[in-house]
């Protein structure tokens, strides 16, 4: 096997007791279960010293019929220039959800003021076909620029879509189209692409997809469960992160991350308002510590 695959593709030596700086920039949301809500317990759980960079304030997420938000863009300069003057170093940096499209050139500066951080973009735009109503096409044009130089880049089929041009045709995708997607999105400047969620008909599997140049795609297969939740793409994300901070190979990280999802949907089922205010993984946390043993 070549040390090219994404089976023995290691993005990050852990050591000894050493606690990895990563910039988690993502907006936070007041209710709902996503985002920096999600990433700093779970990243904070893997042993990394999280320092958010948070590009909007929401009331609640984006699934609620009545939110407030807050676009963060006008202070992100001076915020990041207080980081410059106090020398604050960062092992990576990890991108979600933007405010707006001058965010993209926010995530640039990081990219250019921490150039040995490990670059992880999870291209939050849309889900089902459909951007998320906070996206525009500006901003679909401007997150394109965040594809190149990506260590790992892990959208959605919708955020595959959205980023290449193939057209979506849904969750039902087949070896070949997973294969051209990923082509397509390596070609853009991505090293490693996880393309996540394809659920073929009849089946009760959902795959993940792990990809990287000249080398064949792996398979990551976990059990489909019957329902949809909000927050499961920002965990997803945030655990692939963590695995990925606490040492393990990307295609262990991603299939860690697959668990922790399924894991957390299973307990989510058990709370009040579950469909609407998202996935609950407090409990599963001790899933991710684990990951340091």
């Amino acid at each position: 096997m070549s040390v090219n695959e994404p089976k023995d593709l290691y993005l990050y030596e852990r050591r000894g007791a050493y606690l990895p700086r990563v910039a988690a920039v993502h907006d936070l949301c007041g209710y709902g279960k996503c985002s920096l809500g999600v990433a700093i317990p779970v990243l904070s759980a893997a042993g990394i010293d999280v320092c958010p960079v948070p590009t909007s304030l929401f009331s609640a997420h984006t699934r609620f019929p009545e939110f407030y938000m807050h676009d963060t863009t006008p202070i992100l300069d001076a915020y990041l220039d207080a980081w410059q003057k106090e020398d604050i170093e960062l092992d990576g940096i990890y991108s979600g959800f933007l405010g707006s499209a001058e965010q993209v050139g926010i995530i640039q500066r990081l990219y250019r003021e921490y150039p040995g951080a490990l670059r992880i973009v999870d291209p939050v735009m849309g889900d089902g076909g459909k951007k998320y109503p906070t996206y525009t096409d500006e901003m679909c044009d401007a997150m394109r620029g965040l594809v190149a130089g990506a260590d790992v880049l892990t959208p959605n089929l919708t955020e595959a879509s959205l980023l290449t041009g193939i057209p979506y045709t849904g969750q039902d995708v087949n070896e070949d189209q997973v294969k051209h997607i990923m082509d397509a999105l390596l070609e853009k400047g991505a090293k490693a692409v996880v393309l996540k969620g394809i659920v073929r008909d009849g089946e009760r599997t959902i795959r993940n997809y792990v990809g990287v140049a000249a080398s064949p795609v792996a398979e990551v297969v976990g059990e489909l469960l019957p329902y949809m939740l909000h927050g499961t793409g920002d965990l997803f994300a945030s655990g692939l992160t963590g695995a990925v901070y606490a040492g393990r190979s990307l295609y262990d990280a991603v299939e860690f991350a697959g668990t922790l999802v399924r894991h957390a949907m299973q307990i989510t089922r058990d709370q009040p308002d579950y469909e609407v205010r998202g996935v609950s993984f407090e409990s599963v946390l001790g899933d991710v510590t684990a990951l340091l043993a």
